[in-house]
């Protein structure tokens, strides 16, 4: 690509970094709220449900493991296939294909007659679905003015994590009963799939990346947008600043994999790929295994489902107390303080006896683990170029698809074996490899943008 190309590059990131929070701005973060809601309703589907598939289908031990990795499994290859597509085909592309493979596949899943249709179909349906955080990272990393970078991008999760107490009531409320003859575990893939139909309608109205539209050289286009965006704010009286000088990454040529582990971005790979292995230990792990813990504690598949949903309430909660703290906190070091705190509140849960203990331990770590979750979403699509960005990102949180689909073989035996405090002392550990990573390893990007961080 040319020199222009490269000022073009350099203007369109300039100038959408001193654009106010437009109406353009607040669609996009709640068009991509909405969709992680599925993601993240997906994602606990299995944990929620995982006690009862186990009686409907009489699955025994490895069978239970299966079916808790199989969508997970299928979510690894989505996040490194559709991922790739972003900064190939550009972020609108793979974000209307992961939502039309998830939505088919998760039908499918509803009407599975056995176990084995059940599993194939859930592995599809995380196909579709893998990409959907790191892209929908990428995508607001890319739209949003770097001072309101965090704020938006946590304001989108808060939406999504409605999702997991969703799952957890949908099924207290479903798993009983049998609406128009249908049994209630197959209305939750319904459910699900009928949400990713609307969102593809949805999703067809957001605007192309103008930063990614500038690098791959289509900076008519990215003009346009950021063009109409500028208009929409002066249109309610609010001025634009001065554009100031931007530092432009150092290329503008399309990104290659090989680049992640170049000498310029090796150390940011590095930090990546160990917090995108060991952090879905403690954030998955728990989501995905607590049912089979308050199982393990005695309580009846009813009673452990309304724990679960008061316990999951944590999620949107947490989402909200990091809107706070996201842009004025360093976000490398809320990772760090936010994942120290998952690390006792997991081992407290373990201890934890009676419900009163169960639910306030429980709801103390997932509010806990959302400030760590929002905090890591922005950081991941700040931490590399825009050109490699929608691949980085979806390169290593593959690797947490993958670990969350080897986590039951890994962690069911240590629960079976040695109880619920041995489980979540293996979890504190993983976190512990989080904090030391990302502490030692990742770069400071809070309020800075993005041409800037990776100069």
């Amino acid at each position: 690509m040319g020199a222009d190309d490269a000022v073009t590059a350099g203007s369109i990131a300039a100038r959408m970094d001193r654009l106010p929070i437009t109406a353009t701005h607040r669609r996009v973060t709640a068009i991509i709220g909405l969709g992680l809601f599925f993601d993240l309703y997906e994602v606990f589907l299995a944990g929620t449900l995982g006690v009862v598939l186990k009686k409907k289908f009489d699955l025994g031990g490895t069978g239970l493991t299966l079916l808790l990795s199989s969508a997970f499994l299928g979510m690894f290859l989505g996040a490194v296939l559709i991922g790739r597509v972003s900064d190939r085909a550009g972020r609108r592309p793979a974000f209307l294909l992961s939502m039309s493979v998830y939505s088919v596949f998760t039908f499918l899943g509803a009407l599975a007659p056995n176990a084995g249709a059940l599993v194939a179909s859930r592995f599809l349906a995380g196909v579709g679905i893998g990409a959907e955080p790191p892209v929908s990272d990428t995508y607001l990393g890319d739209m949003l003015p770097a001072r309101y970078r965090g704020r938006f991008t946590a304001w989108a999760y808060t939406v999504a994590f409605l999702g997991v107490p969703a799952a957890g009531f949908g099924g207290h409320y479903l798993v009983p009963r049998a609406p128009l003859g249908i049994e209630g575990w197959r209305w939750m893939f319904l459910l699900g799939s009928a949400g990713a139909v609307l969102m593809f309608f949805l999703r067809r109205r957001l605007p192309e990346s103008p930063r990614w539209l500038a690098t791959v050289g289509r900076g008519e286009e990215a003009d346009a947008i950021v063009t109409a965006m500028e208009q929409e704010a002066l249109r309610t009286g609010r001025p634009l600043p001065e554009l100031l000088p931007v530092a432009v990454e150092e290329s503008t040529d399309r990104g290659v994999v090989r680049e992640l582990f170049a000498p310029a971005l090796r150390r940011r790979t590095a930090m990546m790929v160990v917090m995108q292995f060991f952090q879905t230990w403690g954030y998955y792990g728990f989501g995905t295994l607590v049912p089979i813990v308050l199982a393990a504690k005695g309580y009846g598949i009813v009673t452990s489902l309304a724990f679960l949903g008061v316990t999951y309430l944590g999620y949107p909660v947490g989402s909200l107390l990091s809107l706070p703290l996201i842009d004025r906190v360093e976000r490398k070091h809320l990772i760090v303080g936010s994942v120290a705190l998952m690390a006792a509140f997991g081992i407290a849960f373990g201890f934890a006896r009676g419900a009163p203990m169960i639910i306030a331990v429980g709801f103390a770590y997932t509010a806990v683990s959302n400030v760590f979750s929002n905090a890591y979403h922005v950081y991941q699509a700040e931490v590399f170029p825009t050109r490699v960005r929608g691949t980085a990102s979806s390169w290593a949180y593959s690797l947490s698809r993958l670990s969350s689909a080897m986590m039951p073989f890994l962690l069911l035996p240590v629960l079976d074996h040695f109880g619920p405090v041995a489980l979540f002392s293996a979890v504190a550990a993983a976190m512990a490899m989080v904090a030391i990573a990302v502490g030692s390893l990742g770069p400071r990007t809070t309020g800075r943008p993005l041409g800037e961080v990776n100069h």
